[in-house]
């Protein structure tokens, strides 16, 4: 059969399955270490809020301490999967331009599989909860979402020839990203509450089943050219790192003095904002568990629903903006100050109406698809290693910013848990600065 160029349905799918079990991970996690450091059964209600039965300081001093650890864990599991994820998101990302780009798609997803499954028999027989760490540095063997998304984007760059096409289509990853993984959001609270922790894993890998299926039988390659030592068994790695590494050499020796500039600064602008926003971002479901919001399970699958719409509104927003004629530099600038403003928000929420109201943050995304097509467009179509060049630095801030604030959060929680958010929205300073 003929195969498609479509790599929308691969991304739509795995947002869908990620999503599904995303928010709870963490749910999971906090719920096996309040019973192992209480001694008790976790407390579960119908009311919008548990802290209206659990306003003693036992509870409080319980929910710090569950807290501080939970934060701790995430911590640990960055940690330990973070060189290996870098390490092959730049050689499998820098080897696809030889190699093809299906290799950086489909790598990740078999790792996503690995994790799910993982995390499936943790749940079922209730094993040691820190078997999810050595999991965790599984699944970063075969790379993580950095080299995911980076395939991806590659992918769309191979295909697309003017700059609006890119940018458009881009954001239109974003959108499909934001689109499924808030129905997915939505469901977890309900699939939870009927039916436990295991089923949603038991979805979410049959999803990653089919998006394998269809990755490797019926997605069309783009890079057609063969690699030149596909023959020699064990030699890509290291050719594949020598490949991108002159990549990067080529696109500066090659530009002039104000393209290199202009990358150097569109880079930084990428690196720093998405380590504020992706930091703040990752302790939202940790700071809705804790007092005095104490969100159930079907608040936090809306929460983590309204959190995903920003891919959404974001995509309307850079359309709108690109048909408007408005400068990609302006919106970038209207997107970070979207993040600043709600981090700002968050670190003053106390009320689950205000957790809702989360308006300033509905353009947090637009940035990103909008510094890719600017970055993509200064380098010839030849040099392709930016996005393994990109990837690799996405998937470091990624991992770094969620152990840094990991940490923060462990230390500042019992004072003021809404710290982390007030220090993303003061990092956006320094994007700001660049731009």
């Amino acid at each position: 059969m003929k195969g498609l160029f479509l790599v929308e349905p691969v991304v739509a799918l795995y947002a869908f399955s990620s999503f599904l079990i995303y928010p709870l991970v963490q749910q999971y996690v906090y719920r096996r270490l309040w019973e192992q450091l209480t001694n008790t059964t976790y407390p579960i209600s119908d009311n919008a809020s548990r802290c209206a039965n659990s306003s003693n300081s036992s509870h409080s001093f319980y929910h710090e301490e569950v807290q501080k650890q939970a934060s701790l864990f995430s911590l640990y599991t960055e940690l330990f999967s973070t060189i290996p994820s870098l390490v092959v998101t730049l050689m499998l990302v820098a080897y696809s331009d030889r190699g093809g780009r299906k290799i950086t798609i489909i790598m990740p997803l078999i790792g996503t599989l690995l994790y799910t499954l993982t995390f499936l028999t943790v749940s079922f027989f209730e094993l040691n909860l820190y078997l999810l760490i050595g999991s965790s540095l599984l699944s970063s063997l075969f790379g993580g979402l950095g080299t995911f998304l980076g395939g991806c984007f590659a992918y769309i760059a191979d295909l697309c020839e003017d700059d609006q096409q890119k940018t458009l289509r881009m954001a239109g990853v974003d959108m499909m990203i934001g689109l499924l993984s808030g129905l997915a959001s939505i469901s977890t609270g309900y699939f939870l509450r009927a039916a436990g922790f295991n089923w949603p894993f038991v979805t979410s890998a049959l999803c990653q089943c089919l998006i394998l299926f269809y990755a490797t039988f019926i997605l069309e390659e783009t890079v057609k050219k063969p690699p030149t030592d596909a023959v020699i068994v064990g030699s890509p790695q290291p050719s594949a790192i020598k490949q991108m590494l002159y990549g990067v050499y080529q696109m500066f020796a090659g530009a002039s003095r104000r393209c290199k500039t202009v990358l150097v600064l569109l880079i930084l602008i990428f690196t720093s904002f998405s380590f504020a926003y992706i930091g703040g971002s990752s302790m939202i479901t940790l700071y809705e568990l804790n007092e005095p919001l104490c969100w159930t399970e079907i608040l936090i699958g809306y929460g983590a629903a309204l959190s995903s719409t920003v891919f959404l509104t974001s995509f309307a927003g850079v359309t709108a903006f690109t048909f408007c004629g408005v400068p990609k530099l302006l919106i970038i600038l209207i997107g970070i100050l979207s993040v600043l403003s709600g981090m700002i928000l968050l670190g003053f929420t106390k009320t689950t109406l205000l957790m809702f109201l989360r308006l300033p943050m509905l353009l947090a995304v637009v940035p990103f698809p909008v510094l890719r097509s600017m970055m993509s467009k200064i380098i010839s179509k030849s040099e392709q290693a930016l996005f393994a060049f990109v990837s690799f630095l996405e998937s470091l801030t990624s991992n770094v910013s969620a152990a840094v604030f990991n940490s923060i959060y462990a230390a500042t929680v019992a004072w003021y848990p809404g710290f982390v958010f007030l220090l993303s929205a003061g990092l956006c300073a320094i994007p700001l600065f660049f731009l």
